[in-house]
C-alpha cells in the first residue's frame, strides 16, 4: 500500500494487486503495535485515506497465476484469465505465521487452551481473554521461538519480532486482568528497536511479568483443562514443572507459501532463510536479481511494521530510479 502510494506520487500508474478480498494484510488483525502500542487500525486508517486520495488501481481478491518476461516488459496473468503488460514490478507479498501444529510437543490444536499470539491478538480486539467453559485465566504462559531458530522445523532464522511482542502482549494481559500472573518462556530476549528495552524494563518493573530463560521441552493438559509447562531454567540449570490456565505461543514468521513458486516463474534468488534475496544487503535492499523485479518489506525478511513502511518507501524510491535510468 505504501509503496503503490508513493509511485502515484511520483506521477506513475500503478495497478496493486491483492489476493485477498481487502488490504491490510496481518496488521488488519492486530490489536495495538509496540513500542507505543498505538492501535493497530490507525496505520490503516492513514494508508486508506492516502490510497482514496491516489489514482492507484485496486484490484483485490485477485490471483496471479502466471509471469512471463518478455523484452523488459512483464505479461502478467489472472486466475480470470486476463492479462495486464508491466515495466516494473515490486513484490510485496509478505509472510505467513509458523504453523503452530507442527510443533506438537506443545499441543496447539489439540489442548483448547493453548493458543498462538495472533489467537490472543484476537481476544485483545474482542475485548476479553477467556479460556474454556468461560472463564478467565489466572495464570498465562508464553513461550518465545516457536517456529524460528528451530533447525527441527527448518527454519533457523530469527522472527526479530517475536520478543517484543511477547513484552507487549505480557502487559496487555496484566492490564486486562490485573490478578493474573503472567510468565514468559524465552531463550533469549532480543530487543532491537528504539524503546523496546524499556518496554522490557517496564513489563518487569511496572507489570510484573516473570521472565524464565529456557526452553519449554513439553506441554500436557490437566484433567482441569489446565496446561502443564516441562522446562529447564537455564540460568539456575534445574528443571521446571509449571500449571498455567492458558498457554501462548509466540509463533514466528515465514515466508508466504507463493514466494518460491513466484520466484522460479521470475528467476530471481531466495536466501537460505527462504525469502526474496536482496541484490545486496546493505546498499540495494530493495533489488532482486532480475532487473525490473523489486522486492519490499517481509518479503524480504522479518521486519516491524515501521522498518516496513521504510522499505516500501525506499522501494519506491529505487523504481523512480530505474526508470529515469532507462530514460536517459
Amino acid at each position: 500500500m505504501e509503496t503503490a502510494i508513493r509511485l502515484d506520487q511520483n506521477g506513475y500508474l500503478v495497478d496493486l494487486i491483492e489476493k485477498e478480498e481487502s488490504l491490510g494484510g496481518h496488521i488488519k488483525n492486530w490489536f495495538r503495535l509496540f513500542p507505543d502500542r498505538k492501535p493497530a487500525n490507525e496505520i490503516l486508517e492513514i494508508l486508506h485515506s492516502n490510497l482514496k486520495l491516489s489514482k492507484v488501481k485496486i484490484m483485490t481478491s485477485t490471483n496471479i497465476t502466471s509471469f512471463e518476461k518478455q523484452n523488459g516488459r512483464f505479461f502478467l496473468s489472472d486466475h480470470k484469465n486476463e492479462t495486464t503488460v508491466y515495466d516494473a514490478l515490486v513484490l510485496c507479498t509478505g509472510f505467513e505465521l509458523f504453523d503452530a501444529k507442527r510443533k506438537e510437543e506443545y499441543g496447539f490444536g489439540i489442548y483448547e487452551n493453548v493458543i498462538t499470539s495472533a489467537g490472543l491478538e484476537a481476544m485483545f480486539n474482542s475485548g476479553r481473554i477467556q479460556i474454556s467453559r468461560g472463564s478467565i485465566p489466572q495464570r498465562v504462559g508464553f513461550v518465545h521461538c516457536v517456529g524460528s531458530r528451530d533447525e527441527k522445523c527448518g527454519n533457523h532464522h530469527c522472527s526479530k519480532i517475536c520478543c517484543v511482542t511477547a513484552v507487549k502482549q505480557a502487559i496487555e494481559v496484566r492490564e486486562m486482568l490485573p490478578s493474573a500472573e503472567v510468565f514468559c518462556f524465552y531463550m533469549d530476549m532480543r530487543m532491537f528497536g528504539p524503546y523496546y528495552e524499556e518496554l522490557y524494563r517496564e513489563s518487569q518493573e511496572k507489570w510484573g511479568v516473570q521472565y524464565i530463560r529456557g526452553r519449554v521441552s513439553e506441554a500436557a493438559q490437566n484433567a482441569d483443562s489446565s496446561i502443564q509447562v516441562k522446562a529447564e531454567d537455564t540460568l539456575t540449570g534445574r528443571p521446571l514443572k509449571m500449571n498455567v490456565d492458558l498457554l501462548v505461543l509466540m509463533v514466528g514468521m515465514q515466508p508466504a507459501k507463493e514466494t518460491a513458486g513466484i520466484a522460479g516463474k521470475l528467476s530471481i534468488k531466495t536466501g537460505g532463510n527462504g525469502f526474496f534475496k536482496a541484490c545486496d544487503e546493505h546498499y540495494q535492499t530493495n533489488l532482486s536479481s532480475q532487473k525490473g523485479v523489486f522486492i519490499a518489506g517481509t518479503a524480504t525478511a522479518p521486519m516491524n511494521i515501521t522498518d516496513t513502511i521504510s522499505h516500501a518507501r525506499a522501494a519506491a524510491t529505487q523504481v523512480d530510479k530505474y526508470f529515469k535510468e532507462l530514460t536517459e
